[in-house]
């Protein structure tokens, strides 16, 4: 039974992504997150205390769905420890939440609203920090080249560049979006 709740509460959240993206924060209803997921009306009232907590846990899950499988993490380890190298990996970074464009979406609704709710504000924040950090340790274990300060300018970087992509995607077409990447990691990260 439990299992069955963890797979129905999965789903809710997932439809709770897809609301946000689609309609923003204001839209985020449980009646809206029940319709999306295809379940009876009063659903999502049974798993989520409140709408703090939808909104918390829908943060939660796009970071887990945007998480790199073990496949990828490996063809990662197993790569070069140059820049070219770098530019793939973030090519491959900028593919994969880009892949993920709702999820993204809903992420920035969650920033915005993030202003206006000060323990969304803290749950996000905490998360992002750990996020940072992750990147900081797995380029320190990696061996590319580069320091903390060129991580956390890439992220910078690229976090607006998908922002362009996702929202308004004919401001940079594919090419100058390859162009872009190569020459940040060319400008920023640092042969040592």
């Amino acid at each position: 039974m439990a299992r069955r709740n963890d797979q129905r509460r999965a789903a809710l959240v997932d439809a709770a992504i897809e609301v946000l993206a689609r309609e923003g924060a204001r839209g985020l209803t449980f009646r809206a997150v029940d319709a999306e997921a295809g379940v009876p009306t009063g659903t999502a009232s049974n798993y989520f205390a409140n709408r703090d907590d939808l909104l918390t846990q829908a943060g939660a899950r796009v970071y887990e769905r945007l998480r790199p499988d073990e496949a990828t993490i490996a063809r990662q380890r197993a790569a070069g420890r140059d820049r070219e190298t770098y530019a793939e990996l973030m090519r491959e970074v900028i593919g994969r939440v880009s892949a993920f464009r709702t999820g993204y979406l809903a992420l920035l609704e969650l920033r915005l609203e993030a202003t206006r709710r000060p323990e969304l504000r803290k749950v996000l924040t905490e998360r992002v920090r750990a996020d940072v950090d992750a990147n900081l340790a797995y380029h320190e274990a990696s061996g590319l080249p580069g320091d903390a300060m060129a991580v956390k300018l890439l992220i910078a970087t690229f976090n607006w560049l998908i922002v362009e992509q996702l929202t308004l995607p004919d401001v940079f077409s594919e090419a100058e979006r390859e162009e872009l990447v190569r020459a940040a990691v060319e400008r920023i990260v640092t042969e040592e």
